[in-house]
């Protein structure tokens, strides 16, 4: 064998030992490559019996990475996010006259993804869109895609109930709100904007169950005014206890917040003014760790402002640090508030019954 023939023998096996030698996926690069959108189009269809708006995403590989959930700011807003993914010959801005979309953004990011916002007509929750792949049509000439559903809306169920709560009157307290919007996390949710849903959705299960509830706030207000000193604006959440007649009990709805992001967890709080105020800031812990499924930091002591001036047994519970991204994430979400709402109620209801 001549020089020639063996210098090629070796470079073809060095070759073959190599592509062995690479993990699985790498051989084919075309697999990894970056996906580049081609087609755009929307329908209305029924899935399992339910309408939908379907919108469809083509592009010219399949199998691209994506995630999907509702924007924690923009509540009407899905951000389906696809890694590796560039805009193409799609708009940017796409108009879509349908029943339960309203347009399509196209945002291409820093890092090579592409962040599609669908706006929705209300804002959206679990169960309410769905986001699979889809395999391209050759005779049609449609292209690999991502389909987007959004479903119509889900009929309202009756709020959930709780026993031994009928005929008492609780003060709810949703925390900051107006100028005030608490603290705020690293995707731009703030206290204000959990801490009202989640009374509200207190409330709704209070009253269900025969209890008078009087919120201090019911909107994204200030309560005292607007700029008020803190003083005036924590004794014009008290006076709404301190006005009311037969005032059992006060709850103040709060979330937590800490300058390292991975403090977590939540807990309750109470001033010893009676035996009762730490009855009801235990039985809200016990409901909220039950519930939410959080580190608990325990029921403690604290000389909080609405608990002190209060004339009624009062807790102040942190639901969870609104500072730390994943449970930033949870207070955003419409089920776990309701969680939160369930247990808060239930705590209530044990106070009463257990008395």
């Amino acid at each position: 064998m001549d020089f020639c023939k063996i210098l090629r023998a070796c470079v073809l096996a060095i070759v073959a030992s190599l592509l062995v030698a690479l993990p699985q996926g790498m051989a084919s690069a075309g697999s990894r490559g970056t996906h580049t959108l081609n087609y755009f189009q929307t329908s209305e269809v029924e899935v399992d019996g339910r309408a939908a708006t379907r919108v469809e995403i083509g592009m010219d590989r399949r199998s691209v990475d994506y995630s999907a959930a509702p924007s924690a700011i923009r509540r009407n807003e899905l951000r389906v996010r696809m890694e590796k993914t560039k805009r193409g010959e799609v708009r940017e801005n796409i108009q879509v006259n349908s029943r339960f979309v309203k347009g399509v953004r196209l945002e291409e990011q820093a890092d090579g993804s592409l962040v599609a916002h669908i706006e929705a007509d209300r804002p959206l929750k679990e169960g309410d869109y769905a986001v699979t792949e889809a395999e391209r049509v050759r005779r049609k000439r449609i292209p690999y895609r991502l389909v987007i559903d959004v479903f119509e809306p889900q009929a309202e169920q009756a709020p959930s109930t709780v026993e031994g709560v009928q005929d008492h009157t609780i003060i709810l307290d949703p925390g900051h709100g107006g100028s005030d919007t608490g603290a705020v996390g690293p995707d731009g949710v703030t206290e204000a904007s959990v801490t009202l849903p989640v009374a509200m959705k207190t409330r709704d299960i209070l009253e269900a169950s025969g209890a008078k509830v009087v919120m201090t706030r019911t909107t994204d207000v200030d309560v005292y005014g607007p700029n008020a000193s803190d003083h005036d604006e924590l004794q014009a959440r008290v006076d709404v206890g301190l006005r009311t007649p037969g005032t059992d009990i006060f709850v103040s709805i709060h979330c937590n917040a800490f300058s390292n992001p991975g403090a977590h967890g939540m807990e309750t709080f109470y001033y010893p003014k009676t035996d009762a105020d730490y009855r009801l800031a235990a039985l809200l812990n016990e409901e909220l760790l039950a519930a939410g499924g959080r580190h608990n930091r325990g029921v403690k002591q604290a000389r909080f402002y609405v608990m002190r001036h209060s004339d009624v047994p009062a807790s102040l519970v942190e639901l969870a640090f609104i500072t730390n991204p994943e449970e930033e994430a949870l207070l955003a979400d419409d089920g776990y508030q309701q969680k939160l709402a369930e247990a808060i109620a239930r705590g209530i209801a044990r106070y009463f019954r257990e008395g």
